[in-house]
């Protein structure tokens, strides 16, 4: 079952919901100038943490992005759960970009491995390596998929929402990563890019790939 939103990362709401009380609380206090940072801080929040709802395609045999941002990477690299050779496609998210990240296929997750790490350039290939990172083996009924979300370098934490076993509908909300980051997918042998580097994307929206 999907879990409802209200159009906000449920992660941001105490951090708007403190930085509009300051904001209130300073203006009824005469304490005008620091009011008006506070509420450009609330502002900010709510477009960060913002959370739209996405039409999410219905077709058999695709898969869908699970970030917006733009595709950074179309490449064989081993996967991180077995090391085999699969083709990678790298979604980069900006600090303007929604950040809350989506499921990529009807699945569940038979795994979950987190690694801490250091904050390179989510868009170098050795944040791959090198980055805090958390990666998921996702089981589809006929394929498996694993996704890997890579901190970038601002981004300072990666949110996972799901637990191993769990089962999420495509497009379903799984997680996100504050402050620009990165998302790798890893797709089967049968599947093939319906992307190209430099293109825009949106989670949960923008057919990734298709089962040729």
């Amino acid at each position: 079952m999907k879990k409802p939103s209200v159009g906000l990362a449920r992660e941001g709401l105490p951090i708007i919901c403190l930085c509009a009380f300051s904001s209130l609380i300073l203006s009824l206090i005469g304490c005008w100038p620091v009011a008006i940072i506070f509420l450009c801080i609330t502002w900010f929040a709510c477009f960060f943490f913002r959370d739209p709802e996405r039409a999410v395609p219905a077709e058999k045999g695709l898969v869908v992005s699970p970030a917006d941002g733009k595709v950074v990477r179309i490449q064989e690299l081993p996967e991180p759960f077995e090391g085999e050779k699969r083709l990678c496609v790298s979604v980069f998210m900006s600090l303007f970009s929604v950040h809350v990240n989506r499921m990529p296929v009807d699945g569940k997750i038979t795994s979950i491995l987190y690694s801490p790490g250091k904050f390179f350039n989510a868009a170098w290939d050795k944040a791959s390596e090198f980055n805090e990172r958390c990666a998921y083996k996702l089981t589809s009924k006929d394929d498996t998929f694993a996704m890997v979300q890579i901190a970038g370098l601002v981004a300072q934490r990666i949110v996972c929402r799901v637990e191993n076993g769990e089962e999420l509908e495509r497009g379903e909300r799984f997680g996100m990563i504050k402050f620009g980051s990165r998302v790798d997918v890893y797709l089967p042998a049968s599947y093939a890019p319906s992307v190209a580097v430099g293109q825009q994307v949106f989670a949960g929206q923008t057919v990734l790939a298709k089962k040729s």
